[in-house]
C-alpha cells in the first residue's frame, strides 16, 4: 500500500507547523523578490542620507542617525501597509511608481513629525534634508523602472524563461495560453496542450492542437523537459484533478492550478499572473529570485569559513581513512540533487564496500561493513565534512532535505505521495528532519514518510534564521545518537 504522505498532512499534519504556515489557499504571498527590494531600498536611503550630508558639508551626528533610523522603519511599515513589495509582475508599471512615490511620502510625513521632537539638537540643514528626500524618491522610482525593464528584456531573450504546458482543452487552458503568447516578457513558452478527451467533447475550437494524453504530460516532467504544468480542468472534476496532482508529485515541476479551490496539502502555493490569468501554484519552491540568491549566500559563507578551519582536521581524517582500510579516503555516490537530477555527493568512506547501484542496502547496527573508525565518524558526523565541497560546487545546501542514494529515492517514491517534492531545493548537510532525531536506518516506510514530512515542513518555514535555527541545533548536538550506525 503506497503512503500518502500529502494526505497525512492535509488531514492529521503537525498542528505547530501548520499554524506557521500562511493561512488559507488564497492568502497574500509576497513576491519572490520582495526581501531584494527591501534591501536595495535600505540602501537607496541611506547612500542618499550620506550623500546629502556630505555634499553640504555637514557632520553626521547621533540625532541625524537617529532620523535615518526612524525613516527607514517608517518607510518598511508603510510599504507593507500599501503592499508595496508583492509581485507587479501583471500590474503596469505606473502602478508600481505610484505605491511607490505614496510610500515614501507616508515616511516622510512620519520622519518630519517625529524628527520635530529632536529638532533642537538636529545639525542637519533643511537643504540637505530636501536634497535627502528628494534624491531618495527620484532612486527608489528610477532604480524600479530600470529592473522592470531589465527583467522583461531578460525574459524576451529566452533568459530566466520557462517552459509550461496545458492540462485540460477548456476555455480557460486556452485563455491562459493566449496570455502566454501575448506576454513574452514573462518567459514562459507555451509548450501544448495535453488532454485525455477525444475531440468532439471538448466543444470548442482547437486553437492550439492537443499534443497528447495527460499520462504523456506528467512523463514529461518526469523527464525534466518541462518546468510549469498548468492544470484547467472543470471544477467539477475534482477527483480527476486530485489524480493528476498525486502524479504530479513525483515530478519536480511547479504544478498550478487554474482556478480550483478545494484544500490540499500546497506546497509554498502563491498566485501567479500570466497576463490578466492567474494560477494558483500547489507545488513550489521557496527559493525563488532573491530567497536563491540569499540561499546561495549564506551556503558560500558558511562553507568557505568551515572549510578554512577544518582544512587541517580533514586531511588528518582523509590520511586514517587511507591508513587503516583499503579503499579510497573520499567515497562518491551518485544522489538525487535540485529538480531530481543526478549529482556526487562526497563523503569520508566509512564502510569495507562502495555501494552505488541499483541496489543499496542502509547501514545496521553492528554491520560488519563499517570499519573501526567509519564508525566513529559516522557517529559523529564527520564522514559528512567533504560535503562542503559540494555545497561550493553548488550541488548541496548547509541546510535542507538529506539526499538518499538513487536506490533508495527509486525505492520510496513508489511508496511515499510527495516524495520527490522534497527534491524542489538543493539537499543539505543537516536538515530539520536530521536535528529531531530523524537520521540512520529507516528500516520502515513510516520512519522515511516522517522524514520527508519534516522536509516538507522546513521548505514551508523556510528562512535563513530558521536555518541558523537549524546549524546551532546540529553544531550543538542534534547529529548525535545511538540510532546512528
Amino acid at each position: 500500500m503506497k503512503f500518502n504522505l500529502l494526505q497525512s498532512q492535509a488531514l492529521n499534519g503537525n498542528s505547530s507547523s501548520r499554524d506557521e504556515r500562511r493561512s488559507g489557499i488564497t492568502g497574500h504571498y509576497q513576491s519572490s523578490f520582495s526581501t531584494l527590494y527591501r534591501l536595495i531600498d535600505l540602501s537607496v536611503i541611506t547612500v542618499c542620507f550620506y550623500a546629502a550630508v556630505f555634499y553640504h558639508d555637514l557632520t553626521i551626528t547621533t540625532t541625524g542617525m537617529i532620523l535615518l533610523f526612524i525613516n527607514v522603519v517608517s518607510f518598511q511599515m508603510a510599504a507593507e501597509a500599501m503592499d508595496l513589495y508583492r509581485s507587479w509582475r501583471s500590474s503596469p508599471t505606473s502602478d508600481m511608481l505610484k505605491t511607490t512615490g505614496m510610500t515614501w511620502i507616508a515616511s516622510l510625513f512620519v520622519t518630519l513629525t517625529l524628527g520635530f521632537m529632536f529638532s533642537h539638537s538636529v545639525t542637519l540643514s533643511p537643504a540637505m534634508v530636501m536634497m535627502w528626500f528628494a534624491a531618495s524618491l527620484v532612486t527608489l522610482t528610477v532604480w524600479r523602472g530600470v529592473m522592470r525593464q531589465f527583467l522583461f528584456k531578460v525574459r524576451r531573450d529566452g533568459m530566466n524563461s520557462r517552459s509550461a504546458i496545458i492540462i485540460g482543452a477548456t476555455s480557460v487552458g486556452y485563455d491562459m495560453a493566449e496570455q502566454m503568447a501575448k506576454n513574452e516578457h514573462l518567459g514562459i513558452h507555451f509548450q501544448g496542450m495535453y488532454d485525455d478527451r477525444p475531440a468532439d467533447r471538448l466543444g470548442q475550437d482547437q486553437s492550439h492542437e492537443i499534443q497528447g494524453s495527460i499520462d504523456e504530460a506528467i512523463e514529461l516532467a518526469k523527464q525534466h523537459k518541462v518546468d510549469y504544468i498548468y492544470i484547467a480542468l472543470p471544477t467539477a472534476a475534482e477527483n480527476r484533478i486530485k489524480e493528476i496532482l498525486e502524479k504530479c508529485s513525483d515530478t519536480t515541476a511547479n504544478v498550478y492550478l487554474i482556478p480550483n479551490f478545494f484544500m490540499y496539502s500546497l506546497l509554498n502555493s502563491r498566485w501567479q499572473s500570466v497576463g490578466n490569468v492567474q494560477a494558483l501554484s500547489i507545488y513550489d519552491t521557496p527559493f525563488q529570485g532573491a530567497n536563491d540568491v540569499l540561499k546561495r549566500i549564506e551556503d558560500v559563507v558558511i562553507s568557505s569559513i568551515i572549510l578554512a578551519f577544518l582544512a587541517i582536521p580533514m586531511l588528518c581524517i582523509a590520511a586514517a581513512v587511507k591508513v587503516t582500510s583499503k579503499g579510497p579516503a573520499i567515497f562518491k555516490q551518485k544522489r538525487y540533487g535540485l529538480d531530481g537530477k543526478e549529482i556526487t555527493v562526497y563523503k569520508f568512506r566509512s564502510m569495507s564496500t562502495q555501494d552505488n547501484g541499483s541496489v543499496v542496502k542502509q547501514a545496521t547496527k553492528n554491520d560488519p561493513r563499517v570499519t573501526k573508525i567509519g564508525a566513529f565518524l559516522r557517529r559523529t558526523s564527520l564522514d559528512e565534512l567533504p560535503q562542503f565541497i559540494n555545497v561550493l560546487q553548488g550541488r548541496m545546501s548547509i541546510v535542507g532535505p538529506r539526499p538518499h542514494a538513487v536506490a533508495h529515492n527509486e525505492e520510496y517514491r513508489k511508496l511515499i505521495t510527495g516524495y520527490m517534492l522534497r527534491h524542489k531545493i538543493r539537499p543539505g548537510i543537516t536538515g530539520w528532519a536530521q536535528v529531531n532525531g530523524l537520521r540512520g536506518e529507516t528500516e520502515t516506510v513510516n520512519k522515511m514518510a516522517k522524514r520527508v514530512e519534516y522536509d516538507l515542513d522546513y521548505m514551508h518555514r523556510w528562512s535563513v534564521w530558521f536555518d541558523i535555527k537549524i546549524i546551532i541545533k546540529t553544531v550543538t548536538g542534534g547529529l548525535s545518537g545511538n540510532h546512528i550506525y
